[in-house]
């Protein structure tokens, strides 16, 4: 069960630089969150990613009454952009389904399983949405560039997506090498 004043407390989220906890953080250092916690920072991520989704469905929609995109862009090149609308609309659904779910599963209970399978669906949702912006980034780049050569780009944007949001979370050797780069002069002096 999560209380009322439970919930507000997990609101905040991030530490002042000058708070006396944050000197003892070290590099690697793991800490166990309650379940509530986990379902709150999850469910705020969703709502961070959301608005960028939306706010690109919307650009997507309306480029369809631009006079380029019939004028421009082959009919093949309209299907690519109308898939590409159609897989950001998937990313919308499976980044709004953990606070449907939350909401049908019991807004007063967190499980495992809410934690599990809301976050799956998290990362679900980057596939659609990387697929998707990088169509749009590559009929973008035929417009821009004239030449179906913008495959390139896109096809590197693709790549940049896959490493930061599939491989780099995944793996404990390039994090752990991130932990041995030592600190910048501005984390090493207090504010």
């Amino acid at each position: 069960m999560v209380g009322r004043r439970e919930c507000l407390s997990v609101m905040r989220m991030h530490r002042r630089k000058d708070d006396p906890r944050e000197a003892a953080a070290e590099p690697g250092r793991e800490e166990t969150v309650k379940l509530s916690d986990a379902a709150s920072f999850l469910l705020d991520e969703c709502r961070m990613v959301l608005p960028g989704i939306q706010a690109l469905f919307g650009f997507q929609m309306i480029a369809v009454f631009n006079q380029r995109f019939y004028a421009d862009l082959t009919h093949g090149e309209q299907v690519l952009h109308f898939l590409s609308l159609t897989l950001v609309a998937i990313a919308v659904a499976l980044i709004m389904t953990p606070a449907v779910y939350h909401r049908t599963e019991g807004v007063r209970e967190v499980s495992e399983r809410f934690l599990r399978n809301s976050t799956r669906l998290l990362v679900a949702s980057m596939v659609p949405l990387g697929l998707g912006l990088c169509l749009d980034y590559y009929l973008l780049g035929r417009l821009v560039l004239g030449s179906p050569w913008a495959a390139l780009p896109a096809a590197g944007l693709l790549g940049v997506f896959t490493f930061f949001w599939m491989v780099f979370p995944r793996s404990r050797a390039l994090k752990e090498m991130l932990d041995r780069i030592p600190p910048g002069r501005a984390e090493r002096e207090p504010h």
